[in-house]
């Protein structure tokens, strides 16, 4: 018996969401990487049918479902190689800033949107002279009586171009201590001062829309605070172990879909009369691969287990992610030796598989800050 106790109605939930996926998503992968955006209909249609913030309470037009939810559609969009229409990041990374720290009102507001799909989300930390380092930001808000002046620039901002709603980082500037100055702001779609930048052009995950966003003397309301003035660098501390935390579960359930396909290849594909298969090398490379891959299973599904049941896992969680991403590229310029020419052809997923997971060593901490703090955490 697994850690994990999925019930019928997970099972159920997982089965109807790769038929929605085989139906709405899947045939429509090649033309969304070569738009390099997934049409808002997708995630309009994807929220209808009940996929999006399945952790939302009933209240606002959620699930209220358990976090094994979201494992599910994480784990079944990472089967079928498409990055763009990328849910855990707006259901389980995005929407759960608001979900814990916005008002009454500003619930009633918006989350009802972002359960329906009607309501796209990005979170805006990352500027062309910060990324990890949150207390580098330069991004400025300034209170102007009942408003808030906001100036700065954001990179690399996912759902930069389709977001209706961004959940924004930026520091008082009259706070010298750089950390306490930092606040999150949610700022909404055609708000004056407001815009979008390029559309920026990746080696992989085409059909994300990646932008920058400018922000220039734009106001908003300042009800439009999101939790409490001057704790913005803390909610993203504490809301870090589940981004890190998703993007293990999507690299493990990748790395076993794609050594699924490498396995297939090698039992099927004859070279001189033979199944490639049959090699000691290539037997050795499946079987470290395979090994790596349920190491990487066991400590995550634990790790689920914990975060599930409300414990603090943090440097476990930075453990997961910088070893599951590092495994599975390792893995992945493996598989590509195998399949050859065949692995890099556009119709085929490894190619896209490829491109895509490069990232994941990067985003959401980089295996060296991951490194760096598991350190502290041993009192080093």
């Amino acid at each position: 018996m697994g850690v994990l106790k999925y019930t019928e109605d997970h099972e159920r939930f997982r089965l109807n969401l790769r038929e929605f996926l085989a139906r709405e998503v899947v045939p429509h992968t090649m033309e969304w990487e070569e738009a390099h955006i997934v049409p808002k209909e997708a995630w309009k249609k994807m929220g209808k049918a009940g996929f999006l913030c399945t952790a939302i309470s009933k209240e606002y037009g959620g699930l209220g479902g358990d976090f094994l939810y979201s494992v599910i559609v994480t784990e079944e969009m990472a089967a079928i190689s498409q990055a763009g229409l990328c849910a855990m990041l707006h259901s389980d990374i995005v929407v759960p800033y608001i979900n814990a720290y916005g008002t009454e009102a500003q619930k009633k507001k918006y989350l009802p949107g972002c359960v329906s799909g009607d309501i796209i989300t990005a979170v805006a930390m990352t500027e062309p002279g910060a990324g990890s380092d949150v207390g580098g930001l330069e991004a400025t808000a300034e209170e102007d009586g009942d408003e808030i002046i906001i100036n700065g620039t954001k990179t690399f901002i996912s759902n930069g171009l389709n977001c209706g709603l961004v959940v924004l980082a930026a520091r008082n500037p009259e706070i010298e201590d750089k950390h306490a100055g930092v606040s999150l702001y949610l700022v909404e779609d055609g708000t004056p001062g407001f815009t979008r930048g390029r559309h920026l052009d990746k080696m992989g995950m085409h059909s994300q829309d990646t932008a920058e966003l400018f922000f220039s003397n734009c106001r908003i309301p300042k009800e439009n605070i999101l939790g409490q003035k001057g704790a913005g660098f803390l909610m993203l501390m504490e809301k870090l172990q589940q981004e890190r935390l998703m993007s293990a579960i999507a690299n493990v359930a990748i790395a076993e879909n794609v050594l699924k396909e490498a396995i297939a290849y090698c039992r099927e594909t004859l070279v001189d009369g033979k199944p490639l298969g049959r090699s000691q090398a290539v037997k050795f490379a499946l079987a470290e691969m395979t090994t790596d891959v349920n190491l990487n299973r066991a400590f995550l599904d634990n790790l689920i287990a914990d975060h599930a049941a409300g414990k603090d896992v943090t440097a476990q969680t930075m453990m997961s992610k910088f070893a599951s991403s590092e495994m599975v590229n390792t893995q992945l310029s493996t598989i590509m030796d195998l399949f050859g020419e065949y692995g890099l052809l556009e119709s085929s997923p490894i190619a896209r598989y490829f491109r895509d997971q490069r990232i994941t060593t990067i985003f959401a901490g980089t295996t060296e800050i991951m490194k760096t703090i598991i350190a502290k955490f041993l009192g080093l």
